[in-house]
């Protein structure tokens, strides 16, 4: 019984019961080439007037880009002026149309500003992509600085304060319930149907070690996102989420350098560290450099559910995340 367990172990380390590498048997591996950031379906959108909160930059600024290259006008909403002057002047540049409204998600008469903003400008509202969101309670554009900001990082439950998980909260959750409503009301009024895509995460869809409120306000942004089908379905109105794991913006880059921090001041404990018994996704760990996903991968999925080549789909959670919730 003991060499079986012993077997068993064994076997369990090396990645499964009847796992074998392939290139074992004479085949090598590839890496998955990423999606080239020039790439995008023309005409797909013309005409089309969508709202993009937090689309300053990261995957809401690279699909802003990307919606605005296939025909639709972006007006973009987010608190940093300075990365969203740099996307719609990118936008312009390249032929296309786009405005900035800055403002919190927080925030109802910011929120619904930018709605009125989109709707006189361009005459309506057709959709809309929610990616503002944070993981810590600290501005976006912060320097980090672990010592002075520890009581605002992610921090498992019984150490975490109000502030950490109510900013969190107010920000990932009812932050997207405040723009959903706003955006909700011109396209019930419009009577053309529209579409809204949330940006929750694989903290949306599982658990994620040290991130108690990133995961409670990420499932709660899928639960609004299946409630949000059910209520507009009537109305032509599609709803679905995008769930990413790991890519490559400035969030990723902080929580990074969290972790680090962390782990260096916890390095001489011994309690295991539950946030490594997994830390890629399907496709990072196949991959000879271990990459991200990249902004553009995620533009990519948006623009095809904001787009009538979706048009069958509606209270989804997709799994953007290169296999993470496979295993």
């Amino acid at each position: 019984m003991k060499a079986m367990r012993k077997l068993l172990g064994l076997l369990l380390l090396s990645g499964g019961l009847y796992a074998l590498p392939a290139h074992a048997e004479g085949y090598k591996p590839v890496d998955i080439k990423p999606l080239d950031p020039a790439f995008f379906v023309p005409k797909r959108h013309d005409g089309r007037t969508y709202m993009i909160t937090g689309g300053a930059r990261g995957i809401g600024g690279a699909t802003a880009v990307r919606l605005a290259r296939e025909g639709a006008n972006v007006v973009i909403f987010d608190v940093l002026a300075k990365d969203a002057a740099e996307t719609v002047a990118q936008i312009r540049q390249e032929g296309g149309k786009a405005e900035f409204v800055q403002g919190d998600v927080r925030k109802n008469a910011d929120v619904q500003k930018a709605v009125d903003h989109a709707v006189a400008t361009y005459g309506q509202l057709n959709g809309a992509l929610n990616a503002a969101g944070v993981m810590a309670a600290i501005s976006p554009d912060a320097v980090f600085d672990y010592q002075k900001q520890k009581s605002l990082l992610p921090t498992p439950i019984a150490d975490a304060g109000d502030e950490y998980f109510d900013t969190v909260m107010d920000i990932n959750a009812t932050g997207v319930f405040k723009s959903m409503r706003a955006q909700l009301k011109p396209m019930l009024k419009q009577g053309k149907g529209g579409v809204i895509i949330n940006i929750c995460s694989i903290a949306g869809l599982t658990g994620l070690a040290g991130n108690p409120a990133y995961v409670a306000s990420k499932h709660a942004c899928n639960g609004l996102t299946r409630n949000g089908a059910i209520d507009y379905a009537p109305y032509g109105i599609r709803v679905n989420s995008v769930n990413m794991a790991a890519t490559e913006t400035a969030m990723t880059d902080m929580a990074m350098k969290f972790v680090m921090a962390a782990s260096k001041e916890n390095a001489q404990s011994t309690v295991p560290n539950m946030g490594r018994t997994k830390t890629l996704s399907l496709l990072a760990y196949a991959d000879s450099n271990k990459r991200q996903a990249t902004v553009w991968e995620q533009a990519a999925v948006i623009c095809f559910l904001l787009s009538d080549e979706a048009s069958n789909l509606t209270g989804g959670l997709y799994a953007t995340d290169g296999g993470w919730t496979a295993y």
